[in-house]
């Protein structure tokens, strides 16, 4: 698993073979920042369900101004900031340990341009995930939320507007904004 572009380019990141983290494929992730790529610039960044932290660290090698990590399991909190270790723990990441439901009532108030959503594929939480998102109001008006998901689960994005879907094998990345 490597940085694909950016100040961190080719930096391989540690990706331990732990069962519930399913890290992007380095493709898949290439494909969702080359689509980003305009909007990353001095971006806030929300990696909720951040695993690996590898999304994060992307958004943060190709010049996202913050970006906040966050997940549940303390095992994906460690590796996330073992990889941020990799980079020389920027200043501009910060790591969140707790429930999504904890994460974005704390983070209330603030706004972000770019949100990463990518729960365990079969939580069912997306729409409770998204519901939440809006009634925190966390999204920055022109923001985009990108929502990887499997390809044969049907989620709504409601109360978001579906931008573009891609399909690569078993996953779907949805992007959406308000």
């Amino acid at each position: 698993m490597k940085i694909v572009a950016g100040k961190y380019k080719g930096k391989t990141l540690i990706d331990r073979p732990f069962a519930h983290i399913r890290p992007t494929a380095d493709m898949v992730k290439q494909s969702i920042f080359n689509k980003l790529q305009f909007e990353l610039v001095d971006a806030r960044v929300l990696d909720l369900f951040c695993g690996t932290g590898a999304l994060g660290v992307e958004a943060l090698s190709r010049g996202a101004k913050e970006v906040v990590f966050a997940d549940l399991d303390v095992r994906s909190v460690k590796l996330a900031k073992d990889n941020l270790a990799l980079i020389g723990s920027p200043a501009e990441a910060k790591v969140i340990t707790g429930d999504f439901r904890q994460t974005i009532a704390k983070l209330q108030g603030q706004k972000f341009d770019i949100i990463l959503i990518d729960p365990p594929y079969k939580s069912g939480i997306y729409e409770e995930c998204l519901s939440l998102i809006d009634k925190a109001n966390l999204l920055e008006d022109e923001g985009i939320i990108v929502c990887e998901q499997e390809n044969n689960i049907e989620i709504s994005y409601e109360p978001f507007c579906l931008l573009d879907e891609r399909v690569y094998g078993i996953k779907k990345v949805a992007y959406l904004n308000k």
